[in-house]
């Protein structure tokens, strides 16, 4: 087995969902099949689409994720979907390339610049160390640790429970474990909404500097929902509560859909006045439709 860095556009040309599955062409064959069983990371270019004249991309890596199997596809002829589990953002997107430094080594030339032939492979294996570096820096908010391993690691500023107290324990048994994530998704999601809640508009931050508002999955982890930014929402205590039990939901258009005769005037006040969710402002972490769709198909009693 072995680890991999796998490419993809905000607009993918390729049928990718980052989040669940990877479609690729058989030149990356080989080098995909090395690392079933093993992670890979996520990384998007600095084109958005196929177009060559797209730009704007962040040139980050942003998410990991366990690649579980591979499947012909068979509707495009040499082309393949890798299938992934355990999904999980970075709490904040790291470049390729910080001063001198590559995360990649394979993309740095003995003469320092950018090996341009090494980058434009949209699949790349990476050494574990490599990838260990990468997770740290991507998850340093939660971590609460320095990317210059010859610092000491600081305190978690979040409240990840005894188990990580002791960071001799590597970072994937770290990142696989339920209380992580649960804290990764929710510093990912609040972010995105600026600690807002979307349908409320409420901002309410506690004398601790906490905000009150809760990172709702759309799609929920008990039935198969990844932790991503886009099966996620930010939410006030009582309207998450709502949520998970089908009473508001939310259509294609982010309009706030409210089920018939079930909830008093008094709640249904407290919803943005247009009926419309409050949105991050970053397109790419806006709730992605095929979560959307889920919820109300699944859960939503509308």
């Amino acid at each position: 087995m072995a680890k991999a860095i796998l490419t993809t556009k905000v607009d993918p040309t390729y049928d990718d969902l980052p989040e669940e599955r990877y479609h690729f062409p058989r030149i990356y064959l080989g080098q995909m099949e090395k690392a079933i069983g093993d992670w890979i990371i996520y990384y998007e270019p600095r084109r958005t689409s196929g177009d060559l004249s797209s730009s704007g991309g962040r040139q980050s890596y942003f998410a990991t994720a366990r690649l579980l199997s591979i499947e012909r596809d068979h509707s495009h002829e040499n082309h393949y979907y890798a299938f992934v589990s355990d999904y999980l953002e970075f709490d904040h997107t790291v470049p390729f390339k910080e001063e001198h430094h590559y995360y990649e080594s394979s993309l740095q030339r003995d003469d320092g610049k950018t090996n341009k032939g090494a980058f434009g492979r949209a699949v790349r294996l990476i050494p574990d160390k490599e990838y260990d570096l990468i997770l740290q820096a991507g998850f340093a908010k939660v971590l609460g640790v320095t990317t210059d391993e010859n610092q000491t690691p600081s305190a978690t500023p979040y409240e990840l429970g005894d188990e990580f107290a002791h960071y001799e324990r590597s970072i994937v048994e770290r990142i696989v474990a339920r209380p992580f994530r649960d804290v990764a998704f929710a510093v990912s999601v609040k972010e995105a909404y600026q600690d807002t809640c979307a349908m409320t508009g409420l901002k309410i931050i506690n004398g601790g500097g906490r905000a009150e508002v809760q990172a709702a999955h759309i799609q929920p982890v008990s039935q198969n929902g990844p932790d991503s930014i886009r099966n996620g929402v930010a939410l006030s205590g009582t309207v998450h509560w709502m949520f998970d039990r089908g009473l508001v939901s939310i259509d294609d258009d982010y309009s706030i859909l409210v089920a018939a005769d079930r909830l008093p005037d008094t709640v249904m006040r407290l919803l943005n006045e247009n009926r419309r969710l409050i949105l991050p402002p970053r397109a790419d972490v806006r709730p992605h439709q095929h979560y959307l769709n889920y919820h109300r198909e699944n859960i939503f009693k509308g």
